[in-house]
């Protein structure tokens, strides 16, 4: 097991393949070291003025308990097939798996039917890879913006305020946010969830715009447009390192 430090994080790289992400703290009532597991992840917590070779020692000594727990959570990301032309491969789309295949034609495209979709791509196949990247990057943002739009026509009444724009892309952390000029931002990762996910992000952004902050009113806020936010948050928190990773490896390298 190989370890890397990335700013607050520590990241664990196992012989399987596998990459555990460890959140580390130091904490101003800390008297000892101590790793926790919970459905956000994991985090080491650590006394204040703890040497870095001591975190390291501690997370390697601890690391086998530590693979097995996150494991046990389905929190550790395991390694996907890479994308690769006349490959059919499974993925997740709007919560249920799908069956990518592959096919010739004239033109670029994808077509989509029940549990299934289909890359058509020209030839020469120079370029088919990132062709289909960009195919597939179009087709999930179109997917979302359809289910967007149809719900937005029920939550504007509801709340008296819009955002002033929708930007969907692949983000590297968040599911979602609002910016100073009210524009919404959605990870485009929440094609791959379930509907209902999607809808709980949306709705906490829109929430945003009458409460900036996470404060109790904020929350009373989403619970009025969408009473079954905290299930939705807890699929996120179990399934979101698993989502952002498949849609890494369909549409990586497609520009934001």
């Amino acid at each position: 097991m190989t370890q890397h430090l990335e700013g607050d994080w520590l990241e664990l790289a196992t012989a399987s393949g596998s990459t555990i992400r460890v959140l580390k703290a130091a904490h101003p009532r800390a008297r000892r070291l101590r790793l926790t597991v919970t459905p956000k992840g994991a985090r080491l917590s650590y006394p204040h003025g703890t040497h870095p070779a001591q975190v390291s020692a501690f997370l390697r000594h601890h690391a086998d308990w530590l693979e097995r727990k996150l494991d046990e959570l389905h929190l550790i990301v395991k390694p996907l097939p890479p994308l690769r032309v006349g490959v059919p491969t499974e993925f997740p789309l709007r919560g249920e798996t799908v069956q990518l295949d592959w096919a010739e034609g004239p033109y670029p495209r994808v077509d989509a039917s029940e549990g299934a979709i289909t890359l058509v791509i020209p030839r020469p196949h120079t370029r088919a890879v990132p062709v289909a990247r960009g195919l597939l990057a179009s087709f999930f943002e179109a997917q979302m913006r359809r289910d967007v739009s149809r719900w937005l026509a029920g939550y504007v009444p509801q709340l008296g305020l819009a955002p002033t724009a929708l930007r969907i892309r692949a983000m590297k952390s968040l599911w979602g946010s609002l910016d100073t000029r009210d524009r919404i931002n959605l990870d485009l990762a929440l094609a791959l969830a379930p509907p209902a996910a999607l809808r709980y992000v949306l709705a906490h952004e829109l929430c945003h715009l009458k409460v900036r902050s996470h404060s109790p009113r904020f929350w009373v806020q989403v619970e009025g447009i969408f009473p079954d936010w905290r299930e939705q948050r807890d699929w996120l928190r179990l399934n979101g390192a698993w989502l952002k990773t498949e849609l890494d490896r369909l549409i990586a390298d497609v520009a934001d």
